[in-house]
């Protein structure tokens, strides 16, 4: 017979044969789906690994906004814990400083004033040196906050590889000018009983226009220009046009943010948001403490409209205006890119951005 019924024994193996072979076409067939799918997904752009990725930076930034609330970021000391605020008499630095103090605990960093000898606002190149070395290799105070009226310095000149993130107030030059003019005479809120240097001279800023007095003479507008410019002798030349550019230059490239004294609140947002490790929350403080004007300069009076036409005849008014509206463009351009609340004040709108199309692409397991 061609046929022959199969014994049990071979019938059993005939079964397993089959059913391996079953399983086989299955698990193969299952695989290609996989493959299938894997293929659309990245031919789509869907790529497992960066969705992956995307919702880890998510998770981390998250992270990082909870630890920065609960004031529990931890951070290792670079070079962008340095900062300096090369302060400009008269133009509301002591409000802004003693906010910085105000935090400095709760936001753990240091605060330091440099008190140079006599007043003066430059410094010998060797102390300039000195100052380098000491803010540099100060492991002990970083972070550090740097404040004293010293004329900009130029930290890379010396050969050092780290770079302080420098700020800076301005002023308008004739109002600026005639605070210190009633200043040295009649002193200010915030220490009420010191004697200043013309204490008992009660002549007005007007007066002193008329007469053509040294108080008042235009030249000493000439303090912000050198201020942002530096150290070199050119700077301190009253009138030097080069000084104005090189200022200019200084404000645009050496300073993070240069704000100015009628816009103060706004220069403290943008100070939060772009530095929390010193003023991560100032704006709050800085309205709730009353700190916005701290220091205000007694029997202050108005100059009259032909002493204004007088000083904006000089050249050194329009040169210290000049950097001034030079200054506040940039930093108007500073505050349109952030967000505006109903309280007029900018703000910081979050992250914008983000990161996709990375490679090379991660391997995807089957």
């Amino acid at each position: 017979m061609l046929f022959r019924p199969l014994n049990s024994g071979n019938g059993l193996f005939v079964f397993a044969v089959v059913l391996l072979l079953v399983f086989i076409g299955t698990f193969v067939q299952f695989k290609f789906v996989r493959l299938e799918e894997n293929t659309a997904a990245l031919d789509g752009g869907k790529i497992v690994s960066e969705a992956k990725i995307a919702r880890l930076q998510n998770a981390y930034n998250n992270q990082l906004a909870e630890e920065a609330k609960g004031h529990t970021l931890k951070r290792k000391a670079s070079q962008n814990d340095i900062l300096i605020y090369n302060r400009v008499p008269k133009t509301a630095s002591t409000s802004l400083v003693n906010v910085a103090y105000d935090l400095c605990k709760r936001n753990g960093f240091n605060v330091l004033h440099l008190n140079i000898t006599g007043n003066i606002r430059v410094m010998s190149i060797a102390d300039q040196a000195r100052f380098v070395h000491n803010v540099t290799h100060w492991e002990a105070k970083k972070p550090g906050l740097y404040h004293g009226h010293v004329a900009f310095i130029d930290f890379e000149k010396f050969g050092s590889s780290q770079r302080p993130i420098y700020i800076n107030l301005l002023r308008k030059p004739l109002d600026r000018l005639i605070s210190y003019y009633y200043f040295i005479r009649f002193g200010d809120n915030y220490r009420p009983h010191l004697i200043r240097r013309k204490h008992g001279d009660k002549m007005t800023f007007d007066e002193c226009v008329k007469k053509k007095q040294p108080d008042c003479n235009p030249e000493n507008m000439w303090l912000q220009i050198p201020f942002l410019c530096g150290h070199m002798p050119e700077c301190w030349e009253v009138g030097n046009n080069w000084a104005l550019e090189e200022a200019k230059k200084n404000l645009l490239t050496r300073y993070l943010l240069v704000g100015v004294t009628e816009q103060l609140s706004d220069f403290v947002a943008v100070l939060e948001a772009t530095l929390p490790t010193f003023f991560r929350g100032a704006v709050q403080h800085f309205k709730s403490s009353k700190k916005a004007h701290l220091r205000r300069t007694n029997q202050k009076l108005e100059p009259s409209q032909e002493t204004i036409d007088e000083i904006q005849k000089s050249k050194i008014w329009k040169m210290e205006t000049e950097l001034y509206e030079f200054a506040i463009a940039q930093f108007e351009d500073v505050k349109r890119r952030m967000g505006k609340g109903k309280d007029g004040l900018v703000y910081d709108k979050g992250q914008q951005f983000m990161y996709e199309k990375i490679s090379p692409k991660q391997a995807v397991s089957f």
